[in-house]
């Protein structure tokens, strides 16, 4: 069993975005088995600017996302995306200053993040853009 499992909860657009979360709950399992096996330094240090880098293009993505979409929350989404790029980055500081604990840290931060994130703030997202289809719907697409 996964130490994290995508699961139909997650779900946001069968597209992009969930690509994306696909890909940091693959590497977050990578993560977490390699730190099982006592390979978690090895393979922190190949992960982590990668991670850092998807995280902050997927961030981008979707709020670009909800700027299109006239999201009402959008400060909100960014302030919080600002506060967790800021934790990858200090981890990455601890790393390269010889911390031994920031595999398993790495690996609670991002399930427990990526969870949160999706199953809430994300879904705040799905249910405003199924909202404004329905409004377009009952409008005539008006």
């Amino acid at each position: 069993m996964a130490y994290f499992e995508w699961a139909q909860d997650m779900v946001i657009d069968n597209g992009p975005i969930d690509d994306d979360h696909r890909l940091l709950v693959d590497q977050v399992n990578m993560l977490h088995t390699a730190t099982s096996q006592g390979r978690g330094q090895e393979v922190v240090a190949q992960l982590l600017g990668s991670i850092i880098a998807e995280t902050q293009a997927h961030l981008r993505r979707e709020e670009q996302m909800m700027e299109r979409t006239q999201f009402p929350d959008l400060e909100r989404h960014k302030q919080g995306h600002a506060r967790f790029v800021e934790e990858l980055r200090q981890l990455q500081q601890k790393h390269q200053a010889g911390s031994i604990t920031v595999a398993a840290q790495l690996s609670t931060l991002l399930r427990d993040w990526l969870s949160l994130h999706i199953r809430r703030g994300d879904k705040e997202l799905q249910r405003f853009m199924q909202q404004q289809q329905r409004q377009q719907r009952n409008s005539g697409g008006k």
